[in-house]
């Protein structure tokens, strides 16, 4: 076993498939795949299922490639300490999360933080499931979304599933995101009943649909006008044109999202959990620890800053 395979095993789990590995290392697809039939061979386990569409990360192989990158990651740390020369370091981090702006702001302070050096981050937002998936697969080393009364028994299910950890990083009491034009925006809070007459905006969670991975609460309400997106800008955007609701946590960024949109309590409001979700058997980086720093600045500045 060599650091090179161990290497070459982490980018073709980042990447999906051998032959896209191949291409970001610049190493031709056939020594990368014996490179890796040799590890696997070597260690008695099968790190790869190998398929037309691609690879994929088995079991074993999820458990492998955890204590490889922290293997990698400490190769890595005595290179730069000890051969006093950091350019050829590049620093890697993923983060996943459902749609949030406090995620985005504190991903921005990470990249200005490390500006200077060679980096390779990544930030993903997309479905529950996915971001599950994301760090289960280590993709990403954190995964950001949210528990409360009614899916905190499956989510909690899933993630001991994934062999992963739940870590809270705050509460928030629900709030209802309107346009500033909107007729409810100037209300000091609004309960389900007032917001019957607008269309429901919520994030489309693909093939697993579940309402328990839903991304906003009361995902069984049922409403006469709903509309699913995909991504933050055209929700937003469908807010503002069309006077239609989402519920969320209260946090807006105004550096993200402008002044266009308001948060106004829900009555009676319930609690989103909001935590991030790691590798059980991984510990953090300091990339990793850095961004929840970020993270957690933000929220609490946000939340001085407000009566969320």
């Amino acid at each position: 076993m060599t650091l090179v395979q161990l290497r070459y095993a982490i980018e073709i789990a980042e990447a999906g498939s051998i032959s896209a590995a191949a291409a970001r290392l610049f190493v031709a697809q056939p020594s990368l795949s014996k490179a890796i039939s040799e590890l696997e061979h070597e260690m008695g386990i099968q790190i790869f299922e190998r398929s037309r569409r691609g690879v994929e990360v088995t079991e074993e192989g999820t458990r492998f490639l955890s204590y490889a990158r922290q293997v990698v990651e400490q190769a890595e740390l005595l290179e730069s300490h000890y051969l006093g020369d950091t350019s050829g370091v590049r620093r890697v981090f993923g983060v996943s999360a459902q749609h949030y702006a406090f995620v985005v702001n504190a991903f921005a302070e990470l990249v200005r933080e490390y500006g200077q050096d060679r980096y390779e981050f990544s930030l993903r937002e997309g479905t529950t499931f996915g971001t599950i998936e994301d760090v289960r697969l280590q993709r990403s080393e954190l995964g950001v979304l949210f528990r409360n009364s009614f899916n905190r028994e499956v989510i909690t299910n899933a993630l001991r599933d994934a062999d992963l950890r739940f870590c809270p990083l705050f509460e928030a009491k629900e709030h209802v995101f309107l346009a500033k034009g909107h007729p409810l925006a100037g209300s000091t809070s609004v309960r389900l009943e007032d917001l019957a007459p607008y269309p429901r905006l919520s994030y489309d969670q693909g093939m697993k649909n579940s309402f328990f991975f839903s991304e906003e609460p009361y995902p069984t309400e049922a409403v006469d006008k709903a509309i699913v997106v995909t991504d933050r800008a055209t929700l937003f955007n469908l807010l503002i044109g069309l006077d239609g609701y989402t519920i969320s946590s209260g946090i807006l960024s105004a550096d993200l999202n402008g002044t266009d949109i308001v948060a106004v309590p829900l009555e009676p409001a319930g609690t989103m959990e909001i935590g991030y979700i790691s590798q059980v058997h991984r510990p953090l980086s300091a990339l990793a620890k850095s961004y929840l720093d970020h993270l957690e600045s933000y929220v609490r500045r946000y939340f001085s800053d407000s009566d969320i």
